[in-house]
């Protein structure tokens, strides 16, 4: 199920949102001018390594570059391939200009990398010795994905539901788009393996749920939740 457009308007420039697309692209295309092995080295020198950011794990002298509690921020703007960039981007592009636009841009900012750090710590307390590197904005985003399930849950959202060699568009409401995703990461983060690499599940659960505590915090005090949302026809 790939998410496409919503049917909310935006009030506001996002500009916030928009440069951590930018800033997230420009960083990718430096990692990926940097050759495989360079690629590979940025993920350990700038990503959260939990064995070094909670025990007294060190990097080769080589790879490092900030201190370990700096690598919550710099890892934000990491990423592991261009699905990864992609996909990250893309719901960050739908969802995130609307809780901007519910915030403004100095909450905006501050949320969204407070999210991307209670992701980073909920996945790497739970095993603190890992050697695992984490990168990506995927934390951060789905503290806005949390968000914005309630602020808007009766949203409209186009998707894309593949379907072997066809695909099916169909409009349903953010709750449903939204409480699928963070069930599949709920699930999925039950099921990893603890210290095992890929998806970082459970920096996706923390930073969502991070995203629903925050938001009545700091979204404008006129805009309600659950459904305070302006709508527009596709």
């Amino acid at each position: 199920m790939i998410p496409l457009r919503d049917n909310i308007p935006s009030r506001i420039t996002p500009i916030v949102n928009i440069s951590a697309i930018v800033a997230c692209t420009i960083v990718f295309l430096w990692q990926l001018s940097l050759g495989e092995h360079g690629f590979q080295s940025i993920a350990y020198s700038l990503g959260v390594v939990p064995a070094t950011l909670l025990r007294d794990a060190r990097l080769p002298p080589d790879l490092y570059l900030v201190p370990p509690v700096a690598t919550i921020l710099t890892s934000m703007f990491l990423h592991g391939g261009w699905l990864h960039l992609i996909g990250n981007m893309l719901f960050l592009w739908i969802f995130g200009d609307n809780v901007e636009d519910a915030m403004g841009h100095v909450r905006f900012a501050i949320f969204y990398l407070v999210c991307g750090t209670v992701a980073a710590l909920a996945q790497s307390l739970p095993n603190p010795e890992s050697t695992v590197p984490m990168i990506g904005a995927s934390g951060a985003i789905s503290g806005v994905l949390g968000a914005y399930v309630l602020l808007y849950p009766r949203a409209q959202v186009l998707v894309l539901i593949p379907l072997g060699l066809f695909t099916q568009l169909v409009h349903l409401p953010a709750m449903v788009v939204l409480g699928i995703w963070f069930a599949m990461q709920l699930i999925s983060s039950l099921l990893a393996a603890p210290g095992a690499g890929g998806v970082a599940f459970g920096a996706h659960v923390g930073g969502f749920v991070a995203g629903m505590l925050l938001v009545p915090l700091l979204k404008r005090r006129e805009l309600a939740l659950f459904g305070g949302a302006r709508r527009n026809r596709f």
